[in-house]
């Protein structure tokens, strides 16, 4: 049986596919449920239609990093960087920078 969370969250979705908010949650509902492969989905396609919605790139970066795609993560993270900046949103601008410093400090 499926989420009850997710499955209202796709009926909102299906009427409002442009909400960036919707796919964002529906991304982190699948992540709470360690379905790794439909969040990075969604995730994506927050990214493709919704790039300046900051709060993706803090998400997918991990998601990549739980994958051991450090490279990607790390990629995830500048971009993140870029958009927070550009959207004056210094918590996640904070928050990103941080993720990123502690991969690269893992990584060396």
């Amino acid at each position: 049986m499926e989420n009850p969370r997710l499955v209202k969250l796709k009926e909102l979705y299906d009427h409002s596919p442009e909400d960036a908010f919707l796919t964002y949650a529906i991304a982190t509902e699948y992540v709470a449920m360690q379905r790794d492969e439909d969040a990075f989905s969604y995730y994506r396609l927050l990214v493709e239609t919704h790039p300046d919605y900051v709060a993706t790139y803090y998400h997918l970066g991990k998601l990549c990093e739980r994958k051991q795609d450090f490279a990607k993560a790390l990629e995830v993270y500048k971009t993140g960087i870029e958009k927070a900046r550009a959207a004056k949103d210094q918590h996640s601008l904070a928050e990103l920078q941080n993720a990123f410093t502690n991969l690269e400090m893992e990584l060396e």
